[in-house]
């Protein structure tokens, strides 16, 4: 700890990434990126790509992207937002609507970025405490007075919260932000961005990193009225003018363009996280029911912890989150067939 941190600085707790490890080949289900890859029209774009372009500053408002995800959602480019990863989107969020101490509310089960951004920022947290299935109180959601964040569906339990419950809370709290964050939705849920045209305090984030492949290019983005969009410019045309670099702007506009590729990866995830639902649910797995690209189970003969353990030494990675109410469940994200096929046969080897 240097003696220039600010007090700030030593109080933070830092989001903790997925493991990402150089030390072997892993079956990695830990990071809930997708196992397939991009777009094909993306290779042959970096294929063709004039490197001499990149001597030049990408262009700031990120256009040409605007327009595609505009087009594809019925929206105008004003009501479209740029971000370099969904994570920076949402930092850029707590940002542009919130003062210092104001009040922000979400779930005690949730995205933990959410806790780090409101310590950082120096807001008061209300946090809602879930029910023993992990679903949301949606009463206590509604008339707060208050700011409120939650993934939807939720993370890392996978449960979704369905469309009319996220419209009661974006209606009963008109004077304050809503902040519906949709990393997963593309999974079998239904989006809020319906919403968008009658509620001036909604705003959808979502991200190219799952059911786009593009983790490897951090980019995301939020989906609102103009105003709220308008907000989201100011603050980082402050802080970093250009954070879209050239060529991950162009594979976001592939990746949206390809919708029958999309829609082939997306269906293949969502038939491969049935299959394992199944058969974990036949080996004795208590399964949350989710609707995004991953699972999150238990099993009441053997410890998270020490099954997290056991997987790793045999190749294969999943995540393990060691905190209050959930140190006994594993969050999988769902592979190829393949892929969950050889963890499903590890588990029928263990004495469950």
């Amino acid at each position: 700890m240097s003696k220039f941190w600010s007090n700030l600085t030593k109080e933070l707790k830092p989001y903790v990434p997925g493991e990402q490890p150089k030390d072997k080949k892993y079956i990695k289900l830990n990071t809930n990126e997708s196992p397939y890859g991009p777009s094909p029209k993306i290779n042959t774009l970096l294929k063709e790509y004039n490197a001499d372009d990149l001597r030049l500053y990408p262009e700031p408002t990120s256009e040409i992207l605007r327009e595609t995800i505009s087009q594809y959602y019925g929206l105008t480019k004003d009501e479209v937002f740029i971000g370099n990863g969904s994570d920076e989107v949402l930092a850029l969020c707590f940002m542009a609507y919130f003062d210092k101490n104001d009040q922000v509310v979400y779930p005690d089960i949730s995205y933990s970025f959410y806790n780090v951004y409101a310590k950082l920022f120096q807001l008061q947290p209300d946090i809602i405490t879930l029910d023993n299935e992990f679903k949301i109180p949606v009463e206590q959601f509604l008339n707060k007075n208050a700011g409120i964040i939650f993934p939807n569906p939720n993370a890392p339990t996978g449960r979704y919260l369905e469309i009319e419950y996220v419209e009661k809370i974006i209606k009963t709290n008109p004077d304050t932000i809503v902040i519906v964050d949709e990393a997963y939705i593309d999974f079998g849920g239904e989006s809020a961005v319906k919403f968008i045209k009658d509620y001036d305090n909604v705003l959808v984030v979502q991200t190219f990193s799952k059911s786009r492949s593009l983790a490897g290019s951090r980019l995301g983005f939020a989906l609102g009225q103009k105003e709220l969009i308008e907000g989201l410019t100011r603050v980082k045309d402050s802080f970093n003018s250009y954070p879209i670099d050239r060529l991950a702007m162009l594979c976001g506009v592939e990746a949206f363009k390809d919708v029958e590729y999309f829609e082939l990866c997306r269906k293949k995830i969502i038939q491969t996280r049935e299959k394992t639902v199944k058969t974990m649910k036949e080996l004795g797995f208590h399964v949350i029911p989710s609707q995004a690209n991953f699972i999150f189970a238990e099993h009441k003969k053997i410890r998270a912890e020490d099954l997290f353990i056991s997987l790793k030494q045999n190749g294969i990675l999943v995540r393990y989150f060691k905190a209050n109410k959930i140190d006994n469940y594993l969050r999988i994200t769902i592979g190829t067939d393949q892929e969950m096929d050889a963890l499903v046969e590890f588990l029928k080897k263990l004495d469950l």
